[in-house]
């Protein structure tokens, strides 16, 4: 039987202290019932003794403290599953707000999920196509990867992950694929673009959507991506499926950390942020990979938008700690009109490798992304010095990479967000690319597939 208390000793922003409990655990949930009837929701975040600090999961207005009543519900918060959740909009706590029927639970799981043991972890090594050029062709993604993308204030990252949401498909197999989005700390337009996009395109009835919109409270906001990564994990390690989970923004989501942090006046650390954020966003990140003796997964790309630009910013410095590699948009290639503005040079995915070559992509696969990436990179190098020295300083063979650069981007990178391009495209249109240049500067690519693709 859940315990009552009329104990409300202080009501501070999102907190709230009770006197003179006994038998409460941290992280419980309790409910509060106000004088007209009306519940909250709140969770227990420290124990002293016999007073406990509980964070509400609603507004604190109207909560007078003589006539409350706290009651504890001896168990922590969680998300009840099924295959059901497939084609439907959540809230940031699991609660359907597409006007569609209650779940009904096949499981009650806990949203803090299990850590999966290092010894139970299968190598990520088989390649997910999103259909993007830039991702698939250079920094590919790898089932069980963690690909975060680094994007800035303006920039279309959310374009860029509905993108992928919509086109990521495992390839030649029957296996099942899913997509669990959750969007953190969005407007309202913003959470209407996501939801259109999946339903016009067919995607939604393969996607699980968890919605926390900017009005919502900010501790709604640090639950969201551990309701969705719950879903996922569902999905992938109950249900089989292979789960592609895509998490925006991530910025919002340390933002609210922050927040919730400062009103328990803990100390802060860098920029404010709490100290313990490294461990927090790693609980989070680290629930993605595959196991042994399980066929689903879960591939992760957390979407952050980097405060000021600066990739030495707290959040995105942490989560490249965490994560394998990055994928950068850029300002620089947004203005020049090229969508989506990836730039490709300082990207990175560290496990490409793996995930290419015979059997997964193309034999030719490795070879063309390193000759893509050191002629690009030079052509750069030659524009550059175009600018200072003027065209004339430059050889026919620094015109020519000059000239590659320009069609590489303007052909490869940039593709709009409705151009699905198979793996077989992006390397033809890479080899089309590289016949810009004479066949003796192709010195990364073996003369088998030279004979074989850029004769031909």
């Amino acid at each position: 039987m859940p315990r009552e208390y009329r104990t409300i000793e202080e009501v501070a922003g999102p907190l709230m202290l009770i006197k003179e409990v006994s038998g409460v655990a941290y992280n419980e949930l309790g409910e509060i019932e106000l004088e007209n009837g009306e519940k909250r929701r709140c969770r227990v975040l420290e124990i002293n003794g016999s007073n406990a600090l509980v964070q509400l999961f609603e507004a604190s207005t109207g909560i007078n403290l003589s006539n409350s009543k706290v009651r504890f519900l001896g168990r922590q918060m969680e998300l009840p599953v099924s295959p059901d959740m497939l084609g439907r909009v959540f809230d940031g706590l699991g609660r359907p707000i597409d006007d569609g029927p209650e779940i009904i639970p096949e499981l009650r799981l806990d949203v803090n999920g299990k850590p999966m043991n290092p010894a139970a972890r299968k190598y990520p090594q088989e390649f997910i196509q999103t259909g993007v050029s830039a991702i698939d062709g250079l920094n590919t993604l790898v089932r069980g990867q963690k690909l975060p993308i680094f994007s800035a204030s303006g920039l279309p990252h959310a374009q860029l992950a509905a993108q992928i949401a919509r086109q990521a498909k495992v390839l030649g197999t029957n296996e099942k694929f899913a997509v669990v989005f959750a969007a953190m700390g969005i407007t309202f337009e913003e959470s209407n673009f996501f939801v259109d996009s999946f339903r016009e395109s067919g995607a939604l009835d393969r996607t699980v959507l968890f919605i926390n919109l900017a009005s919502d409270p900010a501790i709604e906001r640090i639950a969201t991506p551990k309701m969705a990564l719950t879903a996922a994990e569902y999905l992938a390690f109950e249900k089989d499926m292979h789960v592609l989970v895509i998490l925006t923004d991530i910025t919002n989501y340390a933002d609210a950390l922050r927040e919730v942090s400062a009103a328990r006046k803990e100390v802060p650390g860098r920029r404010g942020y709490p100290g313990y954020m490294y461990t927090d966003l790693a609980s989070m990140y680290e629930r993605a990979g595959r196991q042994n003796g399980k066929p689903g997964s879960i591939t992760m790309i957390p979407i952050l938008s980097m405060p000021e630009d600066d990739k030495t910013h707290p959040i995105p410095d942490l989560t490249g700690y965490i994560t394998e590699g990055q994928i950068i948009l850029s300002r620089e290639l947004n203005r020049k009109g090229i969508n989506p503005p990836i730039d490709v040079l300082p990207s990175l995915s560290r496990l490409k490798d793996k995930g290419i070559g015979e059997g997964k992509t193309r034999a030719d696969h490795a070879n063309t992304m390193n000759q893509l990436f050191s002629a690009y990179a030079r052509g750069k190098d030659a524009k550059e010095l175009m600018v200072i020295l003027g065209e004339d300083a430059l050889t026919d063979i620094d015109r020519k990479y000059a000239d590659f650069s320009e069609a590489f981007e303007r052909e490869y990178v940039s593709q709009g967000y409705e151009t699905d391009r198979s793996i077989e495209e992006t390397l033809s249109i890479g080899w089309k690319l590289l016949r810009m240049l004479p066949r003796s500067e192709l010195k990364r690519i073996k003369d088998k597939f030279l004979d074989m693709y850029y004769d031909a």
